[in-house]
Order: structure tokens, then C-alpha cells, then sequence
């Protein structure tokens, strides 16, 4: 009996009419999550990710719950893992930004990561294919990007904190 060479997937796919649902539902996140309402006299549009967002703490993680469980679902109907990695990054910047108070809930207003992420559904959907060199460079870029920031972010706070420990009197 001759072995059959199996591909691993995050989760096991699911079957095609689940497929076929996948575009609806990350058109619907977009919407509802990055262009749900119209700045008036704008083209402006935004949705319920920056509106949570303003709430500290809650706001962030409610927000990459649901951007999470689309992944999830976007995994099961068996799309590529170059696609999964390229919308977990857009989630990954959205909330990473996101943290900062003031400047992430603005960012927020501009990313739209939802929006990105049904983009990318989209353009997979229309010519699904092998994903190209050119993906897995811009996985990797924005990768050492986020190692970078993190980095620098965990050196700040150990200035920061170290010059609070000096400032207090000697026990």
C-alpha cells in the first residue's frame, strides 16, 4: 500500500460550500468593523474597531477576538498559510499600534485592518494560486519590523524603569 503525502493545515479545512462562505463573512467584518458609519460631508468612512477601541484595554483585545476568529474560520475553509500569515499581520499591527493610547485609537481610523484582510480574501478568491517569493519577503520584512519594535519598545521601558529606580531614596 503505497503512502499518500499529506499536507498539514492549522486546522483541518472545511468543506467547499463553508469555502464559498468565506468572502460574505470577511465583506460583512469589513463593514461592519472599518466602514460601518461616514464622517458627514466626507468620504471618511469607520467602523466599530475604533469606536472599541477608546476604551482601554477592553477596546484592544475585544477587537483582535474578532479579527481572530475570522483567521479562524478563514483556516478551516483551507486557505493558504501565506494568506493566514499576511492577515494575522494585519491584525498583529492593528492591535500592536493599537496599544498606545491617543495615537493607536487614531491609527486604528487609518489601518483597517479588517478592510486589508478582506482585500486579500478577495484577490485570492478572484486568481487563486502558489503564493510567489514576493509574499513570503513581505511576511519576513514585516516580521523583523514587529521583532524591531518590540526590541526597542522593551528597552525604553528598561530605561525608563531603571531611571524610576534611581530616582527612589535608598532603603
Amino acid at each position: 500500500m503505497k503512502a499518500e503525502e499529506v499536507e498539514w493545515e492549522v486546522l483541518p479545512p472545511e468543506d467547499e460550500k463553508k469555502r464559498g462562505q468565506i468572502e460574505p463573512l470577511f465583506k460583512w467584518m469589513a463593514v461592519v468593523m472599518d466602514e460601518f458609519l461616514r464622517l458627514p460631508g466626507t468620504k471618511f468612512r469607520f467602523g466599530l474597531d475604533p469606536l472599541i477601541g477608546l476604551f482601554p484595554g477592553f477596546g484592544d483585545i475585544a477587537s483582535a477576538l474578532v479579527s481572530a476568529l475570522t483567521l479562524i474560520h478563514a483556516a478551516r475553509c483551507g486557505l493558504p498559510k501565506i494568506l493566514l500569515a499576511r492577515m494575522s499581520l494585519n491584525i498583529l499591527i492593528n492591535e500592536f499600534v493599537g496599544i498606545i493610547p491617543g495615537i493607536g485609537d487614531a491609527f486604528s481610523f487609518w489601518f483597517k485592518s479588517n478592510v486589508r484582510n478582506y482585500r486579500l480574501v478577495q484577490g485570492h478568491l478572484e486568481t487563486p494560486g502558489q503564493s510567489r517569493k514576493a509574499d513570503w519577503v513581505f511576511v519576513g520584512f514585516v516580521l523583523g519590523l514587529l521583532i524591531l519594535l518590540v526590541a526597542a519598545g522593551l528597552l525604553v521601558s528598561f530605561f525608563v524603569l531603571r531611571a524610576m529606580a534611581k530616582m527612589l531614596p535608598p532603603i
